[in-house]
């Protein structure tokens, strides 16, 4: 019998301005079965994640420029990679700070080695499996979602999503041509768009479902991609 094929290795980018910890962490890191990237700072972090899909990343606080609660403020509003912040400051209002910039967590300077080791397990641990994600890329007719980015373009142009929209249609291609109920895409948005929670209602769930048909559907009144699926919710039929 066949042995099951191995779980491929987590990909960790290390973003730290100090060379040395940088050398440091990627050589224990691909000592123990990761596969490791590194940058020196934020905005060489944001050319590598533009263009590399990662599992965790190891965000140092403390870093010329951008900082990296700032750093994880921003990615928190385009992407859900867990980040673990490394900081020589321990004191409880910067922790406070650090999971509030939306960090999975938090381990001061200087630290064990095996602790690094067991935070980013336990992290890894907490995330979905790679199966229980939808497709990277799903075509709508000349359309195509992106869906690890949550863009949408037509041919080389990008198509403006709203925040709920771009929301929405990342749950729906999650598990795409299996309906979705209203009732999960209320506590789906209600939990991403906070600020918005009073509209979420399957009411205002039909309204940005109408919305976001008039720019995906060749025609909206006769949806071949966002299909309502009735007594249940809706479901996103990609081709």
């Amino acid at each position: 019998m066949n042995s099951p094929d191995p779980q491929p290795a987590a990909h960790i980018l290390v973003v730290d301005d100090d060379e040395r910890i940088r050398s440091l962490l990627r050589r224990f890191l691909m000592r123990n079965d990761f596969l490791v990237t590194t940058a020196r700072d934020a905005a060489h972090a944001r050319r590598l994640l533009d263009g590399l899909d990662f599992d965790l990343i190891v965000l140092d606080v403390m870093m010329p420029g951008e900082d990296g609660f700032t750093l994880t403020r921003d990615l928190r509003k385009r992407m859900t990679t867990p980040i673990l912040l490394l900081t020589a400051k321990g004191e409880t209002g910067d922790r406070i700070e650090g999971f509030e910039s939306g960090a999975d967590d938090y381990l001061p300077k200087p630290f064990e080695p095996r602790e690094l080791l067991l935070r980013i397990a336990a992290i890894l641990r907490r995330m979905p499996t790679a199966e229980a994600k939808g497709p990277k890329f799903l075509s709508l007719g000349p359309l195509r979602y992106d869906a690890d980015k949550g863009e949408l373009w037509q041919g080389d142009a990008p198509l403006r999503l709203t925040g709920t929209e771009q929301a929405l249609l990342r749950r729906l291609a999650d598990t795409p041509r299996q309906p979705v109920s209203r009732s999960t895409l209320i506590e789906d948005l209600g939990r991403s768009h906070s600020e918005e929670a009073g509209e979420n209602s399957e009411r205002a769930i039909d309204v940005q479902i109408t919305r976001l048909r008039r720019k995906i559907e060749p025609d909206p009144k006769e949806p071949r991609y966002l299909q309502t699926v009735r007594g249940t919710g809706y479901m996103l039929v990609p081709d």
